[in-house]
């Protein structure tokens, strides 16, 4: 299974990005060193695991401490080693946050469209909220997740553009 593994830190100079190489690690707490060691006096530190054009994982910090993982579908745990070491301790599904069973569908301005415009089949787990003191909200994290059509590469460019770091993230995949 392919992955992209982006790390963006912020500190008081603003954001910047590096790729992170999740080969060997064991364990989620060794993906976490990883993610401290691109800079430790980060303030907020964020790692964008996209894997295969299907699934995405967040990995977040706060000044290094406080682990907080989100990961678009519960499935990737069971389709490879790297996503049982990501998600497969997380059980809790996050689709229910509002009180119903199902994530609010996004309008794509083309109502005459049979298809439908969220993933049924697609259980989002872990914290959904991590990224909301940050301008994404959970409710908008899941939409995002859930849109068919939407791959992992494009939620994270979503969310980059709103924490201002999107030409970074972008940089790295060009090299």
């Amino acid at each position: 299974m392919s992955y992209f593994a982006a790390a963006v830190v912020r500190d008081d100079s603003g954001w910047t990005a590096a790729e992170v190489s999740l080969r060997g690690a064991t364990d989620i707490d060794e993906v976490a060193d990883r993610l401290r060691d691109v800079d430790l006096e980060a303030d907020v530190s964020l790692l964008f695991v996209e894997a295969d054009d299907a699934y995405l994982v967040i990995l977040r910090l706060d000044e290094g401490e406080d682990l907080r993982v989100f990961g678009s579908d519960s499935a990737y745990a069971e389709e490879s080693q790297l996503g049982a070491l990501l998600v497969g301790d997380l059980k809790t599904s996050v689709t229910g946050l509002d009180g119903d069973d199902e994530p609010h569908p996004v309008s794509t301005g083309d109502e005459e469209s049979e298809q439908p415009v969220v993933d049924p089949e697609a259980d989002p787990v872990g914290e959904a909220d991590l990224l909301a003191n940050l301008g994404i909200s959970a409710q908008k994290l899941l939409t995002l997740c859930t849109h068919e059509g939407m791959m992992p590469a494009d939620v994270t460019a979503e969310i980059c553009q709103v924490l201002g770091c999107a030409d970074e993230v972008e940089e790295l995949r060009e090299v």
